[in-house]
């Protein structure tokens, strides 16, 4: 073993250790390590959502270390612990966003002794978070996925009540399938979230940050789809590698689309689409090139040779364009009006 594999493997036993004396709510909220014995060329940092817990990245960490990754997907600060958690005993989720921070950097630094190259993904506010990341320390990300970020609720009426009252608030879906983590929680501990968001659009406009696929759904009813595109559209100024996808409301695919546990029937199109992007060094304009070429009858071989592509990334880029996503579906954004098109 290496030195680096070796330290990092006292680290998650130690992890381990600390999650049995915590006492958390099931096996499902364990921190997930998909690990080789060796460092790989690049490693995976996941960052699971709000109140929930790393099994929701379970499928797609097993498919990236399938394909030669380390995976580590920690139990961020708070989430998954056993007890009768309600309204006069909420959960114990943090309500400063430093601690979370904190918790990333912390994990970035355990992430880069296993691989040449940091990839950082989240869910919701995980994505939020990977975002964060992919701002603040550009040099040492070198790709950030986020999956349905929040940066925003869907209706501004939701934003006033979580910057505002001082509640504990269940969730819609809190019996759902699939649904290992807290039922509810207090909404200061949802805000600061909410004021990370803010921030992070706020420092997109003048940032250099690393190159970020954006997944959204048009079935989403949890988040600002508008706040994520302007999000998109600011990030894209600076950072042109930078791509953006959002699912068709034809295929349902909520919120919590990450696994079919949780929902999603169609979880092998993010891990498609992550995938192919975490392979390729084109850029956004060149993706559209690709996608609107193939819509228009040309055959992705041809298309392959013209640009020079090969390997894995053109294997997902096939597989993601020729197969399942129906590439009409692909919204294309012309930074320069501001508008999606």
């Amino acid at each position: 073993m290496e030195v680096g594999i070796l330290k990092t493997a006292q680290i998650i036993e130690q992890v381990h250790q600390s999650e049995l004396a915590l006492g958390l709510k099931n096996e499902a909220c364990r921190s997930k390590f998909f690990l080789y014995p060796n460092s790989t060329p690049k490693v995976c940092l996941f960052l699971h959502g709000f109140t929930a817990g790393p099994y929701q990245f379970e499928p797609i960490g097993e498919a990236f270390f399938k394909a030669g990754y380390n995976v580590l997907v920690p139990l961020q600060p708070g989430h998954g612990r056993s007890g009768k958690w309600n309204h006069q005993n909420p959960p114990p989720l943090p309500t400063d966003i430093k601690i979370y921070q904190q918790f990333v950097l912390e994990w970035l630094q355990i992430a880069k002794t296993l691989g040449q190259q940091v990839v950082v993904g989240g869910l919701s506010t995980g994505g939020t978070l990977a975002a964060w990341l992919a701002l603040e320390h550009p040099q040492e990300i070198g790709r950030a996925l986020l999956f349905t970020p929040f940066l925003g609720s869907r209706y501004l009426l939701f934003d006033w009540l979580i910057k505002t009252l001082p509640i504990y608030f269940e969730w819609f879906n809190k019996d759902a399938p699939g649904n290992f983590g807290y039922k509810g929680f207090c909404l200061k501990a949802l805000r600061i979230f909410l004021e990370l968001g803010e921030q992070l659009s706020k420092q997109a406009q003048t940032c250099v940050l690393a190159p970020i696929l954006m997944v959204c759904s048009e079935a989403d009813k949890a988040v600002s789809r508008s706040k994520q595109q302007d999000f998109f559209t600011k990030v894209l100024s600076q950072q042109p590698k930078s791509w953006y996808y959002c699912f068709d409301d034809s295929l349902h695919i909520e919120h919590r689309m990450m696994t079919k546990l949780e929902d999603n029937d169609y979880e092998e199109l993010v891990i498609t689409l992550a995938k192919a992007f975490v392979e390729s060094n084109l850029t956004w304009a060149q993706f559209q090139q690709i996608a609107k070429r193939i819509t228009q009858g040309e055959v992705y071989e041809s298309i392959k040779q013209e640009l020079n592509l090969d390997g894995q990334a053109s294997q997902q880029l096939s597989a993601m364009m020729t197969q399942r996503f129906g590439c009409d579906h692909l919204e294309c954004i012309n930074p320069s009006e501001k508008k999606f098109i």
